[in-house]
């Protein structure tokens, strides 16, 4: 699945060539996605303009003029594409699938700058979905979801009211999307790494008796946001699917410290551990057993 980093690659991309376009034609080639279209989907978006691009946690949003918000989640293979272009860098999306049998959201636009153009969503699992709501409260995507980790809501003091008394291993804490918005597993093992904290130690115990945040959950909140933000700089990380403008892979993976490094040397200086891969709730952890305590 895309985390928080390719999503909003995504986003970026997107951007300049879909904010500001009127929704000529709408064109839905099948009944459903991972579930079905919203009721009136299609109808709801001809005739708008998409005013803004946005991304809450894992989900893209296209702000429209009538009020309402399209919100989109790529799931493990969707990708958006212009039909006939290219993204131009830095931008970057998901390199579809060249059957076109797996396109299933066709947009036919106009915008102020680039023209007529047609945005195609493809999925070839179809895992991803949409969803139309006018307030954000009305999304049940949406609905609980903790503050986004690049903003300012997100800080040490935050996450220690939500990490006081709570018995759950630290990384099923912030792969806990009511904690952190948008994290995955991932950015939360290499965030874990450069705080240097256990991923299966109690998220409680970083919250001292008072309630105020202790120095290593001020460590982990700057890993958090350091990683993340490095991510996005790099264009996002080269799982599966992803790819940039001109269909080379993304590269922050090159960068990962800990994920996917099973029995290689840990990379902080000094370290002499050996990176070890754990199994929680059925997902591969990573993580130095020597610095990180």
């Amino acid at each position: 699945m895309p985390e928080l980093p390719e999503v909003e690659t995504v986003r970026r991309g997107l951007e300049p060539y879909v904010t500001g376009a009127h929704i000529d034609k709408v064109t839905l080639n099948r009944k459903d996605l991972r579930f079905p279209f919203p009721e009136g989907f299609r109808e709801a978006l001809e005739g708008a303009t998409i005013e803004s691009t946005g991304r809450r946690a894992k989900y893209l949003l296209f702000r429209l003029s009538t009020g309402k918000t399209w919100l989109s989640h790529l799931g493990m293979t969707g990708a958006y594409r212009f039909e006939d272009f290219k993204f131009k860098e830095p931008s970057r999306y998901y390199e579809p699938d060249e059957d076109r049998k797996h396109d299933h959201l066709v947009l036919e636009l106009t915008h102020p700058e680039h023209g007529s153009m047609k945005l195609i969503y493809n999925d070839a699992r179809r895992f991803g979905f949409v969803d139309l709501y006018e307030h954000e409260a009305d999304s049940p995507y949406l609905e609980g979801l903790g503050p986004e980790p690049l903003s300012n809501g997100f800080n040490a003091a935050e996450m220690a009211e939500r990490f006081s008394g709570k018995k759950a291993p630290m990384k099923a804490a912030l792969l806990d999307q009511r904690v952190v918005a948008g994290l995955g597993n991932i950015y939360v093992s290499e965030a874990l790494h450069r705080a240097h904290i256990r991923p299966d130690i109690e998220a409680r115990t970083l919250v001292l008796k008072s309630g105020k945040p202790s120095k290593r959950l001020e460590d982990l909140a700057d890993g958090v946001r350091t990683v993340l933000i490095e991510a996005i700089d790099a264009g996002g990380s080269t799982l599966r699917d992803f790819r940039n403008a001109d269909g080379n892979s993304g590269y922050f993976q090159h960068r990962f410290a800990v994920y996917d490094r099973e029995n290689e040397p840990c990379p902080t200086p000094g370290c002499r551990g050996v990176i070890k891969r754990i199994v929680q709730s059925g997902r591969s952890t990573f993580f130095c057993p020597v610095c990180q305590h």
